[in-house]
């Protein structure tokens, strides 16, 4: 019985629900060829899209072939903060997240305080549990988590493993932003409107409505009504070396493709984009109604081949740094999270920064 198959017989047959496990290292007998790895999973129970009776059931199974630390999360930061102890950690060798962008990044986060040591730092593994799943999806999981838990066990098994590059923002140097801590992240990031956007749709969850994609398309529009610069940019790009690009309405970054999804429709900004090459830019100089319609049509028709071009569109491909500057304050979001205003971010490609089981 394959992976995939064995964790949807074991959901067929689960009660109707579990608690979490508490932490275990040898509670479950160790078996197949994993039994010497230790790996820490990190579980978000606010994930969107996983029951607890399912969370139970893969955790489970991977308890079954590995010797298993299950945590869940109790505040904001915690993932990163689990993923922090298991960088300086002498024995584990992998760390999932079972969760939303959101726990991947903080997991991340935590395991490259140091800085990237792929060699050195534990392989990361994702089990998608949130509402888009950008990150997983992008490595070329499926968006269930029975079935990408199945083809993490088989990969695991398999030894298949990719090193991928990550996005690194820090302060500006000279700025009031230069004290801001430095932040990775694994695919997107964005100055301005769709950050803005992001902002929106958190400000909706804290309210109690859930994040669907209904809920981020009314969002989009209500950002585009109260858009005060939508004519006029106030985002510049400057690179070494290279003439600047001035006058941006929003500015998205992009370390893979497709950007995002909006239900099971890809959308790509950057088409170029890969987790093996630098970073990508996407910004609009123009957010009028006519704009809006040609590159939000070009966007929901965009193709591996082909994202929004036009005059008033910038695409820069492969870049190993620059900073965003902006003449007023802007919302910012990294992996999909909010992260306040800033007036300037400095960007840096770093390739091989961490190895993720695939």
């Amino acid at each position: 019985m394959g992976a995939d198959s064995w964790v949807r017989c074991a959901q067929a047959h689960a009660p109707i629900s579990y608690p979490i496990p508490d932490p275990v290292w040898d509670e479950y007998p160790p078996v197949g060829t994993l039994h010497r790895m230790r790996a820490l999973l990190v579980v978000n129970p606010a994930a969107t899209t996983t029951s607890a009776r399912t969370r139970d059931v893969l955790i489970h199974a991977l308890a079954s072939e590995m010797k298993l630390e299950a945590v869940t999360t109790e505040y904001r930061g915690h993932a990163r903060d689990l993923g922090r102890q298991a960088a300086e950690s002498k024995d584990i060798e992998l760390v999932v997240a079972l969760g939303g962008d959101g726990t991947v990044n903080e997991v991340v986060n935590g395991l490259l305080h140091q800085g990237p040591d792929p060699e050195r730092l534990p392989r990361l593994a994702v089990v998608p549990g949130g509402s888009t799943n950008v990150f997983a999806r992008a490595l070329g999981l499926p968006n269930d988590a029975v079935e990408a838990t199945g083809a993490l066990l088989d990969a695991i098994r398999e030894g298949s493993e990719r090193t991928v590059g990550l996005g690194l923002t820090s302060g500006t140097p000279g700025t009031e932003d230069e004290s801001v801590p430095a932040r990775w992240f694994t695919f997107n990031a964005g100055l301005g409107f769709d950050a803005g956007v992001v902002g929106r749709v958190e400000q909706q969850r804290e309210l109690g409505k859930r994040s669907t994609h209904a809920l981020y398309v009314r969002q989009v529009v209500r950002q585009f009504l109260g858009e005060a610069n939508r004519r006029h940019g106030t985002i510049t790009v400057e690179r070494p070396g290279e003439e600047a690009v001035s006058d941006l309405v929003v500015a998205i970054v992009s370390n893979t493709s497709p950007w995002t999804y909006l239900g099971n429709r890809p959308m790509y900004t950057s088409p170029k984009a890969s987790f093996d090459k630098g970073l990508d830019v996407l910004g609009l100089s123009r957010m009028t109604t006519p704009a809006v319609a040609r590159y939000g049509t070009q966007l929901l028709t965009s193709s591996p081949e082909r994202g929004p071009q036009g005059k008033h569109a910038v695409s820069l491909h492969d870049l190993s740094e620059f900073t965003l500057q902006s003449k007023v304050p802007l919302p910012l979001q990294m992996d999909g999270d909010h992260l306040g205003l800033r007036t300037s971010v400095t960007f840096t490609g770093v390739r091989r920064a961490l190895r993720v089981i695939v």
